[in-house]
């Protein structure tokens, strides 16, 4: 007859010990290794294998370790949690430390029955980290079990990456360019979305009629979508064009939203764009009653910061002080974004060979204006936008110059007026709200014909005869900015708005044939543009950030499109940025500078250079009419207010205008002369001063206060008991690594990163190494790179406690100590005897591991779990008289360090008096479990608090916190006080 074992018990099998999982039968066990993770578990029949109880043997008096045992056995107990007791479930099992401000939309999540949130933190705050810590808990809890992300194609490896690097889910790419390959894996009649549970979704790719169709019928119960305010548009927007597209993804979202469980994000940095009504349908997206909930009311605000986050940067500077309402600093986090950009607008002139080209082509410009207005309103569009093409790209460059003369228009094919402007603005124009950049970046065209005419190819020739320093003074203004950024250390991105023009300038600055470039010798220089697939994109950045890493002479520089201006995250590998082409909107420019500015960006002050043309009729009117402007409602409000397109375009059209009615040497008053330009510029004072202000009064009005600072401290500081932080991995690292004979390299630059070989390490690290990190790495001694980041290549280790090679080398640490038998170093022991200053009487610390039942309810009935934690108890005198010290206190014992050298058999009588007398402790350690037990069962209970929704109070029915009994004790440490060497201590170095 075998024996029934509960959840959470001991058992010995297979010649090691486990715990017994919840999912066990009495036929069948599922076990975990004792300090194992989910990956180990295995599962175990009684009836064909012995499996008996088991009791933690005690420590072993003879087999003590130095000042160093306690800490490293404990973080290496604690990197192998995998699930945390605690109602963060996840939080053990990603690999980044969250910011505290980024667990606020995570404890929203956690209140509500189904999560329905709008995230609208600002650019580089961390909105990805915000929407994957909440998804990997929901997956964790059960709550949710199939994802998908919609997001613009260009950042779906972005994201596929984060997913998988930083919180361990592995989504499959759904992309035009992928589809095909994935419904060929299918079965007959399955879709897609149901064979791949996580998936990353172009919504270019979904608009399609059949693909959409099938995503509605097969929809995951929880959805993120990046970039929220590309599926919605305004209520009086046109159709066409954009707007059109928003319409199709805003009709998809209504069908997805409709299934009121499921679950929903919506991410975006500008929830308003200017637009009362795009704010209401996104928020009608969310809960279709907060489209209409009086705002104005105490009651409808409370009800939409129950949905609703948004803040600035200013805001999560510092964060859990006494500002906030703390009683103090303790648990105060300041997260180090940049200081204010360092800002700066340089001119530059014409070549007189450049201003002749460019008379011409105004001329011409006018004159095919002129005569188009006369053949009807579809030929006068047709040529506005032939006009606007050609002015743009001659002053962005020779070479997009050239290739626009010679290239058709694309608004060319137009059969009406209306569709010539849905054509040809996407091109010509940079919209604040444009969905996609894919595709704006070629050379728009300014030919109306296949053919370009004698006079376009004249033009054409010329520009091209202009590239280059000598007839180029902007490239060779360029050239100077971009030594002095360099010579300041600076790595920049030089942004175009075309890419004959990206395309010319890496040209023109990089080296070829072996010779160096322009830059000088250890300057590298790539260009990132359209013309590359995303993922090419992204491999191409990380290829330049890798050159010269090793070199701090070498430098790096970037020459992108706008295809990088949204979404793709460049702060780590540069810090400054040229805008070489001046966008017709300000939004862009901060579009492009959030890239670099952003969190993670190691530069206190990120430079930016805006390059302009004093004498080319057009960049001084746009950068004095909206850049100023545009400037001096940030600074006075502290963030970006969009500018309305509409309000960009109507004042680049009078610029437009002005230039073709007055030539490249008019004055800036003539401008105001145009008809309507007057009126134009009124209209964009009076719209954007309106959007700042409905922007500065939604920022105080619905400022998220659904979760008050102190919340967020109470649950801080619970993870960080249990957990552990980023440093502590670093300094377990380092340590272990010294002491199991690793030759280890600590440059101390800052950076926290580090070398090590292990060739001289015990061959059961080696090769519990070499699985992880490569067989190769490992035979050849070769320095294995210890990074900060998560984003490593392969050979690497990331000093988080989810890499693999942490995980090995804590494992080693764990089981090497738990097994005095084994040979060579054993740098953690579960027992120890200090000397030492930091006490005054004998102290004994214990590493406690407690394991608890859970059961947790969720929409699809309870779950129930085995969870570890690992706690630091310590108390003065002997056992039969313990006086127990705080556990603040306990942790502190953890920094002491010997002041003496200690007796060898003083040291076995002390801590075999300890071990004598654990029995005595019994009683306290299970009350202590049980206090532990009930301070869970609170926090559960207090991070899915629901005040008085009858409904939302379902969360917790149910829930229970069981401490499984006895306790582990895995190490017991004796500190004495320092006492004079007569009674048997002698000082340190000495041989006792």
């Amino acid at each position: 007859m075998s024996l029934t074992y509960s959840a959470g018990s001991l058992v010995a099998a297979r010649g090691r010990e486990w715990v017994v999982l919840p999912e066990s039968a009495p036929d069948m066990l599922v076990l975990r290794p004792l300090g194992g993770g989910d990956d180990d578990i295995a599962a175990v029949f009684p009836s064909f294998e012995e499996v008996r109880p088991a009791e933690f043997a005690a420590p072993d008096a003879d087999d003590l370790g130095d000042q160093r045992a306690a800490g490293l056995l404990r973080t290496a107990l604690r990197v192998g949690f995998r699930s945390g007791a605690g109602p963060f479930r996840s939080l053990a099992s990603i690999a980044v430390e969250p910011r505290a401000y980024q667990l606020v939309p995570l404890l929203m999540a956690l209140r509500q029955n189904t999560v329905r949130l709008l995230i609208s933190d600002d650019v580089g705050i961390g909105k990805t980290v915000e929407a994957g810590l909440i998804a990997t808990e929901l997956l964790a809890q059960g709550e949710a079990s199939r994802m998908t992300v919609l997001c613009a194609p260009a950042l779906a490896e972005q994201w596929q990456g984060e997913l998988r690097e930083k919180f361990g889910i592995d989504a499959e790419l759904v992309l035009a360019s992928t589809v095909s390959r994935l419904e060929r894996g299918l079965d007959l009649g399955q879709s897609l979305f149901d064979k791949h549970p996580h998936t990353i979704i172009s919504t270019d790719f979904i608009k399609s009629t059949r693909h959409r169709e099938d995503f509605v019928r097969h929809c995951p119960d929880l959805v993120i979508v990046d970039e929220a305010h590309t599926c919605v548009s305004a209520d009086d927007t046109h159709a066409g064009g954009r707007s059109g597209t928003s319409q199709l993804r805003y009709e998809l979202l209504q069908r997805v939203a409709a299934d009121q469980d499921r679950h929903l994000l919506l991410l975006t940095a500008t929830p308003h764009s200017g637009k009362e009504s795009a704010f209401r349908n996104l928020l009608g997206l969310v809960r279709p009653d907060l489209a209409t909930v009086d705002l104005e009311s105490p009651a409808g605000r409370a009800r939409l910061a129950e949905h609703f986050v948004a803040r600035k940067r200013a805001d999560v500077r510092q964060y859990l002080t006494k500002e906030d309402g703390l009683a103090d600093d303790s648990l105060a986090e300041r997260t180090a974004f940049p200081s204010d950009r360092w800002m700066k607008d340089e001119p530059y002139k014409l070549t007189p060979e450049y201003r002749a080209l460019l008379d011409d082509a105004i001329a011409y410009a006018a004159d095919r204006v002129q005569t188009a207005g006369s053949q009807g309103k579809r030929e006068a569009r047709i040529a506005w936008w032939s006009v606007i093409a050609l002015l743009r790209s001659m002053v962005s460059s020779p070479e997009a110059a050239a290739q626009t003369l010679k290239t058709r228009s694309t608004a060319a094919v137009a059969r009406s007026a209306e569709e010539a402007d849905i054509l040809g603005a996407p091109l010509n124009q940079d919209a604040a709200d444009t969905d996609a950049l894919e595709g704006l970046d070629v050379a728009p065209g300014a030919s109306e014909s296949e053919n370009a005419g004698a006079r376009l190819l004249e033009l054409s020739e010329r520009a091209a005869a202009l590239a280059g320093q000598q007839g180029d003074a902007k490239l060779k203004a360029l050239v100077k900015h971009l030594k002095s950024l360099l010579a300041d250390g600076y790595h920049p991105i030089v942004f175009c708005r075309y890419i004959p023009t990206a395309e010319y300038l890496a040209a023109e600055l990089g080296g070829a044939d072996g010779k160096p470039g322009k830059l000088g010798r250890k300057v590298h220089v790539a260009a990132v543009t359209g013309t590359l697939s995303p993922q090419q994109r992204l491999e191409r950045i990380e290829q330049l950030g890798a050159e010269g890493a090793d070199d701090p002479a070498a430098r790096r520089v970037l020459i992108a499109t706008d295809c990088l201006s949204e979404g793709v995250n460049l702060q780590h590998h540069f810090d400054a940025v040229i805008h070489y082409d001046l966008a017709w909107n300000p939004t862009r420019h901060d579009q492009r500078e959030g890239r670099v500015d952003r969190y993670g960006q190691k530069r206190d002050q990120v430079r930016v250079i805006t390059m302009f043309g004093e004498d080319n009729g057009i960049d001084g009117k746009v950068l004095e009419v909206l850049f100023k402007k545009h400037r001096q409602i940030q600074k006075d409000l502290g963030i970006s207010v969009s500018v309305p397109d509409e309000t960009a375009s109507g004042v680049t059209d009078a610029v437009v205008e002005w230039l073709l009615l007055h030539g490249r040497r008019g004055s800036q008053e003539a401008l105001f002369e145009v008809p309507g330009a007057q009126q134009t510029l009124d209209r964009v004072e009076r719209d954007w001063n309106s959007a700042a202000e409905r922007e500065k009064t939604s920022r105080s009005k619905y400022a998220q206060r659904s979760i008050h600072p102190e919340d967020v401290a109470r649950e801080v500081a619970s993870v960080r008991a249990a957990l552990g932080g980023a440093d502590e991995v670093r300094d377990f690292a380092l340590a272990a690594l010294h002491g199991l004979d690793a030759l280890v390299r600590d440059p101390r630059d800052g950076s926290g990163d580090f070398t090590a070989q292990v060739g001289g390490a015990p061959a059961g690290l080696r090769d519990a190494l070499a699985a992880t990190l490569g067989n190769r790495v490992v035979e050849e001694d070769r320095e294995i790179p210890f990074r900060t980041s998560p984003a490593i290549a392969r050979g690497e280790a990331a000093l988080v406690r989810t890499d693999p090679a942490i995980g090995a080398l804590a494992s080693y640490v764990l089981n090497s100590a738990l097994d005095s038998d084994t040979s060579g170093p054993r740098p953690a022991r579960r027992c120890g005897v200090v000397t030492t200053d930091a006490v005054t009487s004998r102290t004994t610390l214990l590493l406690v591991r407690y394991r608890f039942h859970l059961t947790l309810p969720s929409r699809t009935g309870e779950k129930q779990v085995v969870a570890e934690d690992a706690r630091l108890l310590a108390f003065e005198g002997m056992p039969q008289r313990a006086r127990w010290l705080d556990d603040e206190a306990a942790a502190e014992l953890l920094a002491a360090r010997a002041s003496s050298n200690t007796n060898p058999q003083m040291s076995r009588n002390q801590i075999t008096r300890t071990l004598d007398g654990l029995d005595e402790l019994t009683g306290y350690l299970e009350e202590y479990g049980e206090r532990l037990a009930a301070e869970l069962d609170a926090s559960h209970r207090r991070v899915r608090r629901a005040d008085t929704d009858t409904r939302l109070r379902e969360i917790v029915r149910g829930l229970k916190v069981v401490p499984q009994k006895p306790a582990d004790i895995l190490g017991a440490y004796v500190y004495l006080p320092a006492i004079p060497a007569a009674a048997g201590v002698t000082p340190a170095g000495a041989v006792a």
